[in-house]
């Protein structure tokens, strides 16, 4: 009976909790961005951390007020924001997101409510030699993925053979760009301005590469409130409203009114403009889109592998070393060892890529491979001595003591009887580690590594769905893995202690 009314009691309190917050949902006008170097869509105000400021903030604030409703900005990854909305954690995305075939297939969107284009940057001393990208055969150009700039440079490596660098944000490129990583970036318009007001020493090329604009998404079951929307933006077109929030951003040009005359005049817009869209992915079939990007996912497996096996060796080396330290050294010695594996496994592996790579740049400048092969390395080697210490000590002290008392030395007691012995009992956790290893090899894209789960988010994004993608993704994660521990399971059999 007691816990009866104990129950009864949790249900009528929620209830009491959940009403207002319910409420307050069915106001609120939900749309995601990302502040993540989002100026000047999107970005922290420098007032307060806990706002957010930008042109595309301004425009969330007019269309909540069309809707008599109030603004509300959920927090989504640039390149999770249409999914996201598709899923119903918003009702728009809103974070310069690009016009493409792809976009106007799966999802709602809204008439175009700014027009810009993709431009070339390029270091000030290269300004006369690269000019277009036929100029780039054999250098590297950056942009972000997963956006129009991407699928042009992917185009123009088959066609000039430069290479294509992906970023996850729209600061690094240009910084790269100026230490000399990369030879150009090619983004919008509105971000190489941007970024050239506080960053020096890089050149905007006159030259338009393509055009496109800027849109909101919406669930493709949202189609009334798209309609809505479209017409609280014409409306903003019409007052000058629209015009005065770029203004004041700084971004309204002269491609703007044309562009505003079309939309009011109810005229086709194209979503690019410079790039042919004909054999775009969205035109293919399924069958036809995962042929097409297969081979882009295959090699991508392979990075994963090599870059997965390269840093386990270098991180079981570090960490046989380590352990045998702290098992063996002085205690200065065994205090230093124990700060660095604390060091490693307290600081989030991420943290410790982004120092490798971008953190001393200004000392070393270490290539993108090296950089995810190192941080991966290092920090993984911090657990494997873990591992290997706990095995090592695991040795019962009665068969060290015994092989002591028949004359064996220390480096002959770890070769021949303590380690051994320690390699079998850590043989599981290792396979475990390098399963874990394949998987964290995914956080080195933010170091613009092409590995298989970035590609496999490009490949999703440009079909507009993750069903076919996601699959292929896990099956090649499982060929990688799943030999690995049969192997490792086999010699566990092999080698496993008699019972008797």
């Amino acid at each position: 009976m007691r816990l009866a009314q104990i129950a009864a009691a949790i249900v009528v309190f929620l209830l009491v909790v959940s009403t207002p917050q319910a409420s307050a949902q069915a106001t609120a006008f939900r749309w995601a961005g990302d502040p993540e170097g989002g100026a000047p869509y999107v970005e922290a105000s420098p007032a307060d951390p806990n706002a957010v400021v930008g042109f595309d903030v301004e425009i969330a604030d007019l269309i909540a007020r069309g809707l008599n409703r109030t603004a509300r900005f959920v927090f989504v990854r640039f390149a999770s924001i249409d999914q996201s909305v598709d899923r119903g954690d918003a009702d728009i995305g809103l974070s310069g997101i690009e016009d493409t075939p792809t976009r106007r297939a799966v999802m709602a969107t809204t008439v175009p409510y700014y027009q810009f284009n993709e431009v070339l940057s390029v270091r000030d001393g290269d300004a006369a030699a690269l000019r277009s990208l036929k100029d780039f055969r054999g250098r590297k150009v950056a942009t972000l993925g997963d956006t129009i700039a991407y699928e042009i440079l992917l185009r123009a490596e088959r066609e000039f053979g430069l290479e294509v660098v992906a970023y996850e944000d729209d600061v690094h490129p240009y910084s790269d760009l100026v230490l000399g990583r990369v030879d150009g970036v090619l983004l919008d318009n509105v971000l190489a301005e941007r970024r050239k007001k506080a960053l020096a020493g890089f050149t905007i090329q006159p030259e338009v590469v393509a055009t496109s604009h800027y849109i909101g998404v919406m669930s493709p079951r949202d189609t009334a409130l798209r309609d809505r929307v479209n017409e609280i933006l014409k409306e903003g077109m019409r007052s000058g409203e629209l015009e005065r929030i770029f203004r004041k951003w700084g971004v309204w040009n002269d491609q703007q009114t044309p562009l505003y005359q079309q939309v009011l005049a109810g005229e086709p817009i194209e979503p690019v403009m410079g790039l042919d869209t004909r054999d775009s992915i969205v035109t293919l079939s399924k069958w036809q889109a995962t042929l097409r990007y297969l081979p882009s996912l295959l090699q991508a497996s392979v990075v994963t592998v090599v870059l997965s096996a390269l840093s386990m060796a270098l991180a079981v080396a570090l960490g046989v070393l380590i352990a045998s330290g702290r098992v063996y050294g002085s205690p200065p010695v065994r205090l230093a060892l124990t700060a660095y594996v604390e060091l490693m496994r307290g600081t989030p592996v991420l943290l410790q890529l982004f120092v490798l790579y971008y953190g001393i740049a200004s000392a070393i400048r270490l290539p993108a491979f090296v950089a995810a092969f190192l941080g991966l390395a290092l920090n993984y080697a911090a657990y494997e001595s873990e591992i290997y210490r706990s095995a090592l000590e695991a040795i019962s002290k009665g068969q060290l003591e015994a092989a002591r008392t028949l004359g064996f030395t220390e480096q002959q007691i770890l070769r021949l009887i303590r380690g051994p012995q320690a390699f079998r009992l850590a043989l599981a956790p290792m396979t475990n580690d390098f399963v874990a290893l394949l998987k964290d090899s995914s956080l080195v894209s933010v170091l613009t590594v092409m590995e298989l789960t970035k590609q496999t988010q490009i490949f999703a994004t440009n079909l507009g769905s993750w069903v076919i993608p996601g699959t292929l993704c896990a099956a090649l994660y499982l060929a990688m893995s799943l030999p690995l521990s049969s192997l490792a399971r086999r010699l566990e059999q092999r080698w496993k202690a008699p019972t008797t």
